[in-house]
């Protein structure tokens, strides 16, 4: 263990809880402007988002499966599916994606 692994460990508690109390210190009403509500209101799902991206992509031997699971759950998203129907229906695309990529890799 290094030597200033208490003040590194208390440091980084010091910036956590900063981070968590100062909105709650600094805005003592509730924020009025719509803006910035909504901007607030979208954060967790932009994060999300980019957090989720590229751990699609990159799951897969070949970004090509992940490709093709990818745009089987987009679609079947935006036509309301059920969520687990969306979550099976993308690995099994990238199951047979990847079976394909194989079998035509090994004929070429």
């Amino acid at each position: 263990m290094p030597e200033n692994y208490y003040s590194l460990l208390f440091v980084m508690a010091g910036v956590t809880y900063l981070v968590r109390m100062l909105p709650l210190a600094v805005l003592k009403r509730r924020l009025e402007n719509r803006f910035v509500r909504s901007l607030l209101l979208y954060i967790p799902y932009a994060v999300l988002g980019a957090m989720t991206f590229p751990a699609i992509l990159y799951s897969t031997q070949y970004m090509a499966a992940a490709a093709a699971g990818l745009v089987v759950a987009v679609v079947l998203a935006l036509l309301e599916k059920d969520l687990l129907v969306v979550a099976l229906s993308a690995c099994g695309a990238v199951v047979i994606a990847e079976a394909a990529i194989r079998y035509f890799g090994r004929m070429g």
